[in-house]
């Protein structure tokens, strides 16, 4: 467990240790996860979001004061600046400063497992109660976790595993005792968080894994890695607090 980008000014990389090749980069105003292959994926984010192919995700920070109404034109624009496809990359936004990105993983002889992470819980909020809400609503993720495994998944694993990066989330804010300020009860999230994951299926690979969720060592690595990381990104905001422009 790492912030990798805490002290090391507006640009740095951290190289992973279970991944050969893969690269989390902080740049100009985001956090780039690349892959040394194409990855099977899915998720949320606003931009390449869904199913498909993917070599690189793309966390960019925005203030709080952001315009969001067109968030995959200011994504695609942004992409473009800094000289990344727009094909086979996920965008998303934050309003959490980058330098409290979080890395977490691990590897085994089935799996390897890297969590990145930005958290912020100005906007925290709890699932499956009665709040204020709108016919459509978004703005900058306050939670968003972008995941890889170097491993072989079926589509369904990949959905379990999003399932399971949820709870673990979810535990997270729980222990930490974040509420929801709009109605004081535990909160499971934010109101904008994002989660983006993909999947090598590298051939060489012994093991086809069918499930994702507690029961399973991916389960198991998914949750350990989304719960430390979300932890580590908010208490590192909480120790390094800046005021806000």
């Amino acid at each position: 467990m790492t912030t990798p980008f805490l002290d090391t000014g507006e640009s740095g990389i951290y190289e992973s240790a279970v991944w050969p090749g893969l690269r989390v980069i902080r740049g100009e105003r985001h956090i780039l996860l690349e892959a040394p292959t194409t990855l099977e994926s899915v998720g949320s984010s606003v931009y390449g979001g869904g199913a498909g192919p993917l070599r690189r995700m793309v966390n960019i920070y925005v203030d709080r004061h952001y315009r969001c109404d067109d968030p995959v034109r200011d994504i695609g624009r942004s992409l473009r600046e800094w000289g990344y496809p727009a094909e086979e990359t996920a965008g998303l936004l934050t309003a959490v400063r980058l330098r409290h990105t979080a890395v977490a993983e691990e590897r085994n002889d089935h799996f390897a497992v890297i969590c990145c992470a930005t958290a912020g819980v100005s906007n925290a909020a709890r699932a499956g109660v009665r709040r204020t809400t709108f016919p459509a609503s978004w703005t900058p993720g306050t939670i968003n976790l972008m995941l890889a495994v170097d491993g072989k998944l079926t589509p369904a694993a990949m959905v379990n595993a999003v399932i399971t990066a949820t709870e673990a989330k979810a535990a997270a804010l729980g222990d930490l005792g974040v509420l929801d300020a709009e109605t004081g009860l535990a909160a499971t999230g934010t109101t904008t968080d994002a989660v983006v994951i993909g999947v090598s299926q590298r051939p060489d690979w012994p093991l086809l894994h069918s499930y994702a969720g507690t029961a399973t060592d991916l389960g198991g690595t998914v949750g350990r890695l989304v719960y430390a990381a979300v932890c580590e990104s908010l208490r590192a905001a909480a120790a390094h607090a800046e005021p806000r422009p």
